[in-house]
């Protein structure tokens, strides 16, 4: 990517970014099965954290990216005592509040935070003393990515592992996997918290490549962009996250581009398609014509005949 798009570094940061971020909202909701509106909460928490700790002293970002991470940890592990009983209705609706409580917090605290003026005076030294953020988003993009890839390899190595495999026990049947002695409280804290200490890094990766945190990190549409991110790659299975990154971060850049006055229009008819269609299905229709003709290549040659 960095070879094939040398100009477009600060919208492949961007991306690299909000793959972390969905997959973070993958590990609870494709695998635990909780619904979050409000999973914002945790990204915000580690982009403030990061901008806090670089504005007053610590520049270095891989000690501020692993202390913003273990806060927004911290923050998840409270959380997810009030999402342990109730149902999916009332779990949806304990994570929206508690992005709202933080959001207004952030607002208020504008002595510590900056308010709606966002936290200014931010500076964010060279990753590991080496190697400074440039204008053109490399760094930044690489240093990114490299941390997307490095926490996607162990997000992957715990949901093939047996505590993974009983996380998707209890989001096919919390009552059964509870009877053969699986603790499902035990591991909805673990599985929500790790969530939230991705969620956190992804925040602080956004913060240290922009150096400014605002407000908008704990808005509402922040979790809804996630969860856009899911319906279009998928959930269940990491990668979806990671696709969806990508198709809707280009597909809005481009609608956005093309259209700057509609663009929100056509991508809510996209999404729409997606949802009403379905993806396999839109995916078949698209390569229908492809997959013909390459049935009759392989008739003509069972035959003799040439293509």
């Amino acid at each position: 990517m960095i070879l094939l798009m040398p100009n477009r570094h600060l919208l492949l940061n961007e991306i690299a970014i909000l793959g972390l971020f969905a997959l973070s909202l993958d590990l609870v909701l494709g695998y635990a099965g909780i619904v979050s509106l409000g999973h914002a909460a945790f990204f915000g928490v580690g982009a403030y954290v990061a901008g806090l700790l670089a504005k007053h002293g610590l520049t270095e970002p891989v000690t501020g990216l692993l202390i913003s991470g273990l806060a927004a940890g911290l923050t998840g592990f409270l959380a997810s005592f009030m999402i342990l009983r109730g149902t999916d209705l009332t779990r949806l609706m304990v994570t929206l509040g508690v992005a709202l409580v933080l959001y207004e917090l952030a607002n208020q605290l504008d002595w510590i935070t900056g308010g709606a003026d966002g936290l200014l005076g931010v500076s964010v030294g060279p990753i590991l003393g080496r190697f400074a953020f440039d204008f053109a988003g490399t760094t930044a993009f690489v240093y990114s990515l490299s941390v997307t890839f490095l926490l996607f390899l162990l997000a992957r190595r715990v949901v093939q592992s047996p505590f993974g495999l009983s996380v998707r026990a209890l989001k096919e049947n919390r009552l059964r996997a509870a009877t053969i002695g699986i603790a499902p409280n035990r591991r909805i804290i673990a599985i929500y918290t790790m969530a939230a200490v991705y969620a956190g890094m992804a925040g602080a990766l956004l913060t240290q490549t922009t150096q400014f945190v605002s407000l908008e990190v704990l808005d509402f549409a922040r979790s809804a962009d996630a969860l856009l991110v899911l319906v279009i790659g998928g959930s269940g299975y990491l990668y979806g996250g990671l696709i969806g990154a990508i198709a809707f971060k280009l597909m809005k850049d481009t609608l956005s581009a093309m259209t700057p006055a509609y663009w929100t229009f056509w991508m809510g008819a996209i999404l729409v398609t997606l949802v009403m269609i379905g993806r396999d299905r839109l995916v078949a229709q698209v390569t229908r014509p492809f997959t013909a003709l390459l049935r009759r290549v392989r008739a003509r040659r069972t035959r003799g005949g040439e293509p």
